[in-house]
């Protein structure tokens, strides 16, 4: 049968002059015949097949026979950007030379993504929640003031001429403390109340997004979406899903909720300013739970907490619903846009009040305390696949892709994270695999003779290996560890034993210093989890990727111990689920950074023995790329210097 998504294609990469890829045309195919069927699928498909049109061919050819609407969901914003921008219009471009009608695509981010115009004209009512004091605290020079209000400025002038009020749109940018300026986030929108409605440009995309067959948005909204916190997307029939290995993680932090004493004073003061209303009696509620929490240790809490503590919660609860009634009461009129925030924040304070009051097994709860010893309560969900399966999977046809979906050998491990393997629907994995040549332009170097790391930060001996490695290599070194002690030890081994320019995180900017990176082929880039996904450095800046440990999540993190407890009661292998299941993802994140394009050459070396010594560590190394394999340290530094000599 003739394949109209094949033929889209072949037709998109001859008008871009590319070269077919026998993996991308493999994902077409597939994802076109899930589509068909209306399964789902997950998709490894690795670093150069070309994934976005992979899936976007099918999915247009898809929407324009059936007439459905399809979500596109990104792990980031830039992914977002380059998708709208790049890989729609090209494919777009072609369909419109063939096709009597081409899909309608639109773009929806947050609502703080978008430049509020109310607030951008002044009559916004002005209040320290919804701006970072510090934006006008009385250490300001005038010099930083103005330079504030010639950016403000800037915007408001762009405002004008812009048709979107994207963010990204606005070139070149501003500060974060400028934006925070002249945007506001969902909560802090006065919604349909706002005099600025009809020219509001968050409200603008929502409504293009119910006139679009296609819409582009990100896992955070996604996330919102699946937790039930807010209907964000419009109804759709399928879903593709990219970068999908991150879905959870960022679903399950739209689903976590986080107060303390001194926040509750600061919404309650917002709510008295705003709503003209007395709010006493919720100020002294959060001065409770603030003293009830300073009794409490750092942790996890176990069913119930302290007695004195949990009336605390509830009497806080209390006090909202009694200012909640009470703005009810009042007149707008009287009130003015102020009455909207309040009851929006006092509605909000209710909803987190409720989680954080929960006891049942199916919800964590635990206490943190910040740099300066203030103590704050959090809760979460344990698990955050079975919202995702019945809030998303359940009727929608759904396609889940990455270059890493593939861990310890199969795909069991992302479909029960993403909850795929709880939906009804059947649902199969394929890995497309990569255009690239993984043994002969890569080198995986495990570093058996090492000592185990230890929990003191990096082993004298395990510096110098990396050291010995750099030296071989003569730069072009991502160095990725697991704590930021640790990448401060390597940083400062690497300046003081060798004459490489060594740029570590806290430096500077990551952006700048990624872009550093990559501009100096001879220097090193020491930095911690951040860089371990996402990072993109093709050619011979980046010819050696080290890895300092298996990057197991801390034993003592409250919600990784109720979650592993939660999994040891149901029978399972806690330890499988989820340490090293997580510790493999990451690993195979960080190994991908090192080849990013058809010519890239290089090494990645683990400094962890473990991986060798250890029954699970060929669980982890059946999560990397199929790279060449050694533990001989002589031949891994030969490699490296004749590399550095072509």
């Amino acid at each position: 049968m003739a394949s109209a998504a094949l033929d889209l294609l072949d037709q998109v990469v001859a008008e871009m002059g590319g070269v077919v890829r026998e993996g991308q045309r493999q994902m077409v195919a597939e994802v076109e015949e899930a589509l068909h069927k209306g399964s789902h699928l997950l998709v490894q498909a690795g670093t150069g097949t070309g994934k976005s049109l992979g899936y976007l061919t099918p999915l247009m050819t898809h929407c324009l026979a059936t007439g459905e609407r399809a979500i596109v969901s990104t792990a980031t914003l830039g992914l977002q950007r380059q998708i709208l921008t790049q890989d729609v219009p090209q494919v777009l471009q072609v369909l419109a030379e063939e096709a009597p009608t081409i899909p309608r695509v639109a773009l929806l981010k947050g609502w703080n993504n978008y430049v509020c115009q109310f607030k951008l004209g002044g009559g916004y009512p002005q209040d320290t929640l919804f701006a970072d004091p510090s934006d006008f605290s009385d250490s300001d020079s005038s010099d930083s003031l103005t330079a504030l209000g010639a950016e403000v400025q800037r915007v408001r002038a762009w405002a004008e001429e812009t048709e979107t009020g994207d963010r990204d749109d606005l070139v070149p940018g501003v500060s974060e403390r400028a934006w925070r300026a002249v945007s506001v986030s969902k909560r802090d929108c006065l919604g349909r109340n706002c005099p600025m409605v009809e020219d509001c440009f968050a409200m603008q995309a929502r409504e293009n997004c119910q006139k679009a067959q296609i819409v582009v948005t990100n896992h955070a909204l996604l996330g919102i979406h699946a937790v039930g916190k807010s209907t964000v997307l419009p109804e759709f029939d399928c879903i593709v899903v990219d970068e999908a290995h991150e879905l959870e993680s960022i679903a399950r932090s739209q689903a976590t909720v986080s107060t303390s004493g001194n926040s509750l004073k600061s919404v309650a003061e917002s709510i008295r300013r705003n709503g003209k209303t007395g709010t006493d009696d919720l100020v002294a509620a959060g001065r409770a739970l603030d003293q009830e929490m300073r009794k409490m240790p750092e942790g996890l809490i176990r069913g119930s907490g302290p007695e004195a503590f949990e009336e605390a919660l509830r009497i806080a609860m209390a006090a909202t619903l009694d200012v909640m009634k009470h703005l009810e009461r009042l007149s707008s009129d009287s009130a003015g846009h102020g009455l909207t925030l309040a009851k929006n924040m006092a509605g909000q304070l209710a909803e987190e009040l409720s989680v954080l009051l929960a006891h049942d097994e199916s919800v964590a709860r635990w206490v943190s305390r910040d740099r300066d010893s203030n103590p704050h309560l959090s809760a979460a969900p344990l698990q955050v696949s079975r919202m995702l399966a019945s809030s998303l999977w359940a009727e929608h046809t759904t396609i889940l892709t990455s270059a890493t979906l593939d861990i310890g050998g199969d795909f069991l491990v992302m479909a029960r994270q993403t909850g795929i393997e709880w939906s009804d629907k059947l649902w199969r994995g394929v890995d497309v695999g990569s255009p690239f040549d993984y043994p002969k332009q890569g080198i995986i170097y495990v570093a058996e003779h090492l000592p185990p790391p230890g929990r003191e930060g990096p082993t004298e001996q395990a510096l110098q290996e990396l050291v010995d490695l750099a030296e071989a290599a003569r730069g072009g070194v991502l160095a990725l560890y697991s704590s930021r002690k640790g990448a401060e030890l390597a940083a400062e081994r690497l300046r003081s034993d060798t004459d490489l320019t060594v740029y570590c995180q806290g430096d500077d900017v990551l952006p700048t210093l990624i872009n550093q990176f990559k501009e100096d082929e001879d220097s090193c880039l020491v930095g911690t989890l951040s860089l371990w996904q996402g990072v993109d450095v093709p050619g011979d800046s980046c010819r050696l990727v080290v890895i300092d440990r298996i990057p197991f999540p801390r034993p003592d993190d409250p919600l990784v111990k109720a979650r592993s407890e939660a999994v040891s009661r149901n029978g399972g292998n806690a330890f499988m689920q989820i340490s090293l299941s997580q510790a493999a993802l990451l690993m195979a994140q960080g190994a991908g950074r090192l080849l990013r394009r058809a010519t890239d050459r290089g090494v990645v070396a683990i400094l962890d023995p473990r991986v060798r010594t250890k029954q699970y560590g060929s669980f982890i190394m059946s999560s990397l790329p199929k790279m060449w394999r050694t533990v001989d340290p002589v031949v891994v530094r030969a490699a490296l210097e004749r590399l550095n000599q072509q």
